[in-house]
């Protein structure tokens, strides 16, 4: 068969858009892994209660995440349309689509700070709810000053998001992985420095590990606001003032948001719940779940790049009205995401000691047979995470981010928290009956997802009279 001459720049283009975004988010994990890692140094307890506040204050993160990641596929729409319109080139797009961009970014701003402060609050206030979540009284007693820590850091965390959905919006994402990585460095210093007292640095155990990650996500925010300044193309686009803010523009990003936000809230919110499970059934499976979780992250951060790579491209697509080029973006981003699951299955499978040890101390038995068996499940569970995420961004790209919400509502609550609950207990699974209903939610979900989409464009390109896919634009 002969491959759709159209696939292989779209291929080179997913890649060239999504490696870094993907790498950022493997160096993101690699920040979490660094703090995992370093919370069993201080013992079971610690990796417990600090798994589960960062479990929550993802939780948070993710939907307020959600509410600015539509910034970057109206950014690109309207580079796109600009260029449609005048045959500008996608690096200039002309004063008017400036003008909109400047908009657009202004609003994500406003909307992240007002998410940030919020969110802040509300972690806070989870931190003397567990009490009645049945958690363990000295897992509580870690985790709620951790809390308290991590929670200021999520107003500057949003406002690098805002940030980076413009870069990417504008297809230059370049400088989020030189900034994460410096993250990644800084991030141990200060996480080290702060739970051992060292450099004259106050000792503050675990909850120093919290209060590093905030001044982390404070400083990465300023250091990639100035490498975008310094950006010439960036920059001539990236507005200096947040003010005036058009009403208009925030109301459409919250529109297209909110159900980004929940869609994520969904998901996360499975895995904060199912957290709260796994410490019913004991620190050992708390501490199990929240290593290999930390490990599944590996795949689902390249799944993010890639979703967030080729919802733009489909952004731009449909914008121009190539349906088929649309069809053929979602199977590369697929095939790819598949590849990448499939190698790190592979080294799970055959190396879970290795890949295990430097969380977990090798006396503990209990909690390193538990997280074997969690491992295993992951391989398969990787897969269909990675495909649920591609059929978000797929979803975002055509602006349909209302189904989204209510498919993964289906998915995850419909399917996979029953079936977890119901494995877990009834069925005596323990742990493992609680990752197999999560494969089954996010199984459910992906296949959900990615038929809404391909049913939209077919739909739309049934009621286009002229189909433009493969015309004279698909050599640019």
């Amino acid at each position: 068969m002969t491959a759709d001459p159209d696939e292989r720049p779209d291929g080179r283009r997913l890649t060239a858009l999504a490696t870094p975004i993907a790498l950022t988010q493997l160096a993101q994990v690699a920040v979490s892994t660094t703090n995992i890692a370093l919370m069993g140094s201080l013992g079971i307890t610690q990796v417990a209660a600090g798994g589960l506040a960062l479990t929550l204050f993802n939780q948070i993160r993710t939907m307020c995440v959600g509410l600015v990641t539509a910034t970057g596929n109206q950014v690109a729409t309207a580079a796109s349309r600009a260029e449609l319109r005048s045959g500008e080139h996608p690096d200039d797009p002309g004063p008017d689509a400036a003008g909109e961009i400047r908009d657009v970014v202004r609003a994500g701003f406003l909307i992240a700070t007002a998410a940030g402060v919020l969110g802040a609050l509300i972690l806070v206030g989870l931190g003397w709810s567990l009490p009645w979540l049945g958690q363990d009284a000295a897992v509580l007693a870690e985790a709620r000053p951790m809390l308290v820590a991590l929670a200021p850091g999520l107003l500057p965390c949003l406002w690098f998001q805002v940030i980076r959905q413009y870069t990417v919006g504008m297809q230059r994402p370049q400088a989020l992985l030189l900034v994460t990585l410096g993250s990644v460095a800084l991030n141990a210093a200060l996480a080290l420095g702060l739970m051992h007292g060292w450099g004259g640095l106050p000792e503050l155990g675990l909850t120093g590990i919290g209060v590093a990650s905030s001044l982390v996500f404070l400083i990465t925010c300023l250091v990639f606001w100035v490498m975008v300044r310094r950006d010439p193309i960036l920059s001539a686009t990236l507005p200096l003032r947040m003010w005036p803010v058009r009403i208009a523009t925030v109301g459409a990003e919250v529109r297209l948001g909110l159900p980004i936000a929940m869609t994520y809230g969904s998901e996360a919110g499975m895995f904060s719940v199912l957290a709260l499970v796994m410490g019913s059934l004991g620190p050992a499976a708390l501490a199990a779940h929240n290593v290999v979780y930390q490990l599944v992250y590996i795949v689902f951060q390249v799944a993010i790049g890639l979703s967030h790579g080729v919802s733009i491209l489909v952004s731009r697509a449909v914008a121009r009205a190539e349906y088929r080029r649309a069809h053929g973006l979602a199977w590369l981003a697929l095939r790819q995401t598949a590849v990448v699951a499939a190698l790190v299955g592979v080294v799970y499978a055959t190396l879970p000691d290795v890949v295990l040890r430097p969380f977990l101390a090798g006396d503990d038995h209990e909690t390193v047979a538990l997280a074997h068996g969690l491992l295993l499940i992951a391989i398969v569970l990787q897969f269909f995470d990675a495909a649920q995420n591609i059929g978000n961004g797929l979803l975002r790209g055509v602006q349909d981010t209302r189904a989204g919400f209510r498919l993964s509502l289906v998915g995850y609550w419909a399917v996979g928290l029953p079936t977890a609950l119901l494995l877990a207990r009834p069925a005596g699974l323990g742990a493992a009956g609680v990752w197999w209903g999560l494969t089954a939610g996010l199984a459910a979900t992906a296949t959900l997802m990615l038929r809404r989409y391909f049913a939209l464009l077919r739909h739309r390109e049934q009621a286009t009279p002229r189909v433009l896919a493969g015309s004279s634009s698909a050599g640019t």
